[in-house]
């Protein structure tokens, strides 16, 4: 918090602007009315970083028409979007590598995962955001994509919905080096696998992330190759 909002009444990201310059985040959910079984009543702005955290009071109508009073926290990091790029004459997938510190703190053995690409949508619409995101993390130009389905993939307690696609490549599509943005800290290993490979590698645990293991197996079941 800088001096300037110490001087000033209200709270960061509500009443007064936050360390990114925002205010009014606390407006999330207030009015919602589609659920005639719950009735927001209050929400509260509880971190200044750089995604927002929120803690929301609401009444809910169980299912036994008693009314209850319950809190939740929510994570809100925007909207993503994930693409599995596949080659189908060589029956390859690119995938990448990169260093994820929340899952090693969390057990992973070394916190390099092996993902899809993926990113935030940051205001872009899914399928130009994924493009934006096949281009910087894999080098390739995406052609025609398919949308698959679009998921939230921790309901619990991240508002996050995820828009899944799947597009073929070629050699030729591959333009550039990949690797992520340096200029946003991103170190990332391109890795091009044959398919039933990136399969084995979910039996035996050297692909444990959700978005990756959710596209490969569509991508088996629906025979995608």
């Amino acid at each position: 918090m800088t001096s300037f909002q110490k001087a000033l009444p209200g709270r960061p990201g509500m009443e007064i602007p936050d360390s990114r310059g925002r205010s009014g985040l606390d407006a999330a959910g207030r009015g919602l009315r589609r659920n005639p079984d719950v009735e927001i009543t209050g929400v509260e702005v509880t971190s200044d970083g750089w995604h927002v955290l929120r803690r929301t009071t609401y009444t809910y109508r169980r299912r036994d028409g008693q009314r209850v009073v319950e809190q939740r926290e929510t994570y809100d990091r925007g909207n993503g979007a994930t693409v599995l790029v596949y080659d189908p004459l060589r029956r390859t997938v690119l995938l990448t590598r990169q260093f994820r510190f929340p899952a090693y703190v969390n057990g992973h053995v070394d916190g390099m995962l092996v993902e899809a690409a993926a990113g935030l949508l940051d205001d872009d619409a899914p399928d130009d955001a994924i493009r934006r995101e096949a281009m910087e993390e894999l080098g390739v130009t995406v052609g025609e994509l398919r949308h698959v389905f679009d998921l939230y993939m921790s309901p619990g307690s991240v508002t996050e919905r995820v828009h899944f696609y799947v597009a073929a490549f070629a050699a030729t599509d591959k333009i550039g080096p990949g690797g992520g943005l340096v200029d946003d800290g991103e170190d990332i290993e391109v890795l091009e696998v044959p398919f039933e490979e990136a399969l084995a590698m979910i039996s035996d645990g050297r692909i444990v992330d959700g978005k990756t293991v959710i596209l490969l197996q569509w991508a088996a079941i629906a025979q995608l190759m």
